[in-house]
């Protein structure tokens, strides 16, 4: 449905933001014109047989602690090719035997998702013409009337730049259907009724962009722009990650941010790793549920599988492969 991958557009605003920091910056010209930079890729190397690592997945199991039943977290990835976004068997299972379903934000509620382009827009009627040079607002337009958008250019004059950001890695995928692996979680709960739930509100996700300033957020648009070829191979960098489940290299992504994301990263991250797991516990003793959030959520010293562990979890991985 249409609202709900706008709605997955603005929760996925974190990634595109953290993404920044995995893109070069272009080289400049005397003139002030960006250089094109060339992707040089290696020889392939001969591929290497070996054992799936056990750690290397997606799914893991909560346990212990008083709980009489396990629970389960789960990374997902919010826009994907629609190949990618298929689920395991065994996570169909952990689907069908919870009795509750926490997102990010509560997907079921139509009233939020309509919502998700009101709360996209800056505030103070501020418009992204505002915010950059003529010449670079051209820079910015010229890419989208070259490249397929779900929505127009002209719709955009007020949108925060990292939520065009957003619309720009969603349209980048080479593939023509997309999808989340919050909207394949969604249909398959559907088969059982379970109760979704939500960690935060849309108007809430979108906000935490208004404490970046407009004028940085632009600034990395524009850098978007000019530099898309490494910003496509970053991204499918971390669709290739999330397709092996290695939750330890993305981790090590986010933690190689550009130093100017640094000070923000407990305001889209770490502060809400925390808050969710501390709220996490209540909803487990009440009944098995299936959590599911951003991958990058999940690994890492500030991570939520880490910080169930400090209050005395079992967490290990459970196989989320067929």
């Amino acid at each position: 449905m249409f609202v709900r991958k706008i709605a997955l557009i603005v929760v996925s605003l974190s990634t595109a933001a953290i993404a920044f920091g995995q893109v070069k910056k272009p080289s400049v010209k005397k003139t002030g014109a960006p250089v094109k930079q060339k992707i040089v890729n290696p020889a392939p190397k001969p591929a290497a047989i070996k054992k799936h690592n056990p750690d290397h997945t997606l799914l893991w199991q909560i346990s212990g602690n008083g709980l009489t039943q396990p629970s389960y977290i789960f990374g997902t990835m919010h826009i994907l090719c629609a190949d990618d976004a298929k689920l395991s068997g065994p996570l169909k299972k952990v689907i069908k035997e919870s009795k509750q379903i926490f997102f990010e934000v509560d997907m079921d509620d139509m009233q939020q998702m309509m919502g998700a382009l009101q709360y996209a827009r800056m505030n103070d009627g501020t418009k992204l013409s505002d915010l950059l040079t003529p010449v670079e607002h051209d820079r910015v337009k010229a890419y989208f009337d070259s490249h397929k958008s779900i929505l127009p250019f002209s719709m955009m004059a007020r949108f925060k730049p990292y939520f065009i950001n957003a619309l720009i890695a969603e349209g980048m995928m080479d593939c023509k259907a997309k999808a989340g692996m919050e909207e394949s979680i969604m249909k398959e709960s559907k088969l059982y009724d379970k109760e979704i739930k939500g960690f935060e509100t849309m108007e809430f996700q979108a906000s935490l962009f208004d404490s970046i300033p407009y004028e940085k957020q632009a600034k990395d648009l524009l850098m978007y722009v000019d530099s898309i070829d490494l910003y496509k191979k970053n991204t499918m960098d971390m669709v290739d990650l999330y397709r092996k489940q290695d939750l330890q290299l993305l981790d090590s992504m986010v933690l190689k941010s550009d130093p100017g994301m640094e000070q923000y990263m407990d305001l889209l991250l770490y502060s809400r790793n925390k808050r969710w797991a501390s709220e996490m516990p209540e909803q487990m003793f009440q009944a098995p549920t299936l959590f599911a959030v951003g991958a990058g959520h999940l690994p890492g010293v500030n991570g939520v599988l880490k910080l169930l562990r400090d209050q005395g979890f079992t967490v290990k991985p459970s196989n989320n492969r067929d």
